[in-house]
């Protein structure tokens, strides 16, 4: 909630309004706006601004520096100043002001972490599942749709029945932005999918959710990230098992197996093409080490 009494307080909350109702944003991105934009009101009446159009590029700039002083790092500072910069920009939007004040305000940019996938061996190792019971073949089948078509864990657990198509061996998804897209997820998934529907009826579903509890409802996101780290244990992978890591390793290895950045884009369903491009460095990475192995002129000496 943002400062009681504030007179910045009420155009807050019509921007947070609009953000749920109107530009229908996932809850984690509206709590986290609205966190910021708290900060940035409490900040605002330290500074005795009393209306939003008071805020100059200067003040803007006193709350960035402000912001990092009390010890904020440059991821947390440019999530602040998005939020700060959207928020002006409705204002904008809505003629209460005539231009925005935090447009063009740099802020540091955040080191940018490569994320971690694991080899092909190691999936192998992970998908060689002992299938002794029926939610060992639902895991199976959720890591082998998860890894053959390097779905977000969200667009794994809103599968429906009908969103597959097993003759074809594609499924339909729903990605960020309510954006739909058809993939397909391989033979090998498709074969523990079947597996999986032939027992799925033994939890006597709720509706037409693919994947499954035992209690018969939608297996929840959280069920779906504790599975996956409790099989990476069990099957003796080296690094911490997580859906998005899965993500990550499929997008890799279709990127060095086929080089075509647009492709992997479309699959993981990005909506620009600069999102995808950290697989390029992710590949490069994968070049260097083998060069570093392999080339003559690479090879430290020793002596």
């Amino acid at each position: 909630m943002t400062a009681p009494g504030s007179l910045l307080q009420p155009a807050v909350e019509a921007f947070l309004r609009y953000l749920r109702v109107e530009r229908q944003l996932s809850p984690l991105t509206q709590s986290n706006y609205g966190r910021q934009l708290d900060t940035v009101v409490a900040m605002a009446d330290e500074m005795k601004l009393t209306d939003w159009s008071q805020l100059d590029a200067g003040k803007v700039r006193m709350l960035a520096a402000r912001s990092k002083r009390g010890g904020l790092g440059a991821a947390s500072l440019a999530l602040r100043m998005s939020a700060l910069r959207s928020f002006l920009d409705w204002q904008v939007h809505q003629g209460v002001l005539s231009a925005n004040p935090a447009k063009g305000i740099s802020t540091p940019r955040a080191p940018r972490h490569l994320p971690k996938n694991i080899d092909v061996d190691e999936v192998n190792q992970l998908l060689d599942i002992d299938l002794n019971d029926p939610l060992a073949v639902r895991d199976r089948a959720m890591l082998e749709v998860m890894y053959g078509a390097g779905l977000r864990l969200s667009e794994l657990v809103g599968i429906d029945c009908r969103h597959l198509d097993v003759a074809s061996g594609e499924v339909w998804v729903m990605g960020k932005g309510s954006k739909e897209r058809k993939l397909p997820i391989g033979r090998t998934a498709v074969t523990w999918v079947e597996h999986w529907l032939a027992l799925r009826d033994i939890y006597a579903p709720e509706d037409d959710a693919l994947f499954l509890s035992n209690q018969g409802r939608r297996i929840s996101a959280r069920n779906v990230q504790k599975r996956f780290a409790e099989w990476g244990i069990k099957q003796g992978v080296n690094s911490h098992i997580h859906p998005h890591k899965l993500r990550h390793s499929f997008a890799t290895h279709v990127l060095e197996s086929s080089g075509d950045l647009r492709a992997v884009q479309e699959l993981l369903g990005h909506a620009n093409l600069s999102t995808t491009q950290i697989y390029t460095h992710l590949d490069f990475q994968h070049l260097a080490q083998v060069y570093d192995a392999a080339h003559p002129r690479a090879k430290r000496g020793k002596s």
